[in-house]
């Protein structure tokens, strides 16, 4: 089975990691893009990805200055967002890599798709970035089905922890052959099942630190996560989709 998440937007300059680290299976491709990206000004840099001058000056300077070999980080702790702070990969146990870098995948928009200890360099990109170019008309485009084949070359079944956003990278390809779970985390208030995102990402990054913890192989064990308060529901959930619920149920 493989795992897929979301990156997040905040990224970390630099950590500790010293072990070797991978490389990106389409760094190719990431080099065109970034060879575009370095020809865009500052505003129209800005406008791509929608932010602030803050945000905007930083990644300008980024793509300026970026080269795709040096300084690198592994991808699974370069992230600084609410998921990766409960999956908490800074302190996993030597024990949890070997599992993550089996299962685990992250999708992004400037390299798309990483394993946990692929290095790469401080980015923004998001995959819905209206990035329309001479050899593509948005990045969904660009990517068409590269994602989906290199993650399904080994695996038929798919646990969805990532947003929409990217998650439709994989789902508007998928056979009759893969099973492709989703998931639920909500909460139970007034009787009314109500989502929140701030939950639902902490909730993601526990569930898949909840996997490497417990080495989980098989779709059974998965329905045992309990963590933030949150408890499987068999009655709502289905073979393709599970929900997590959090209070009474």
């Amino acid at each position: 089975m493989k795992i897929i998440i979301s990156p997040a937007k905040k990224m970390i300059n630099e950590c500790n990691y010293i072990q070797d680290m991978t490389t990106p299976i389409f760094l190719d491709k990431t080099k065109q893009l970034l060879n575009h990206l370095q020809q865009l000004s500052y505003e129209e840099l800005k406008k791509l990805l929608a932010c602030n001058d803050e945000i905007a000056t930083l990644n300008y300077q980024r793509f300026q200055n970026m080269q795709l070999d040096t300084n690198l980080n592994p991808a699974l702790l370069s992230y600084d967002g609410i998921q990766y702070k409960y999956m908490a990969p800074d302190v996993f146990e030597d024990s949890y890599y070997p599992y993550i870098n089996q299962h685990l995948r992250i999708l992004s928009g400037f390299y798309g798709i990483l394993k946990p200890l692929d290095g790469i360099v401080p980015y923004r990109l998001e995959m819905q970035a209206k990035l329309k170019t001479n050899f593509c008309k948005n990045l969904y485009d660009y990517w068409k089905d590269d994602i989906y084949k290199e993650l399904t070359k080994d695996t038929k079944i798919i646990l969805n922890l990532a947003s929409d956003e990217y998650s439709k990278c994989i789902s508007k390809y998928l056979t009759l052959d893969i099973q492709f779970i989703n998931f639920t985390f909500a909460e139970n208030v007034n009787g009314k099942l109500k989502e929140k995102g701030v939950y639902v990402k902490m909730a993601r990054g526990e569930m898949v630190r909840y996997m490497a913890e417990n080495q989980i192989e098989n779709l059974e064990q998965i329905k045992q996560f309990n963590r933030l308060g949150f408890t499987y529901s068999s009655e709502l959930s289905t073979n393709t989709h599970y929900v997590f619920i959090k209070g009474d149920n």
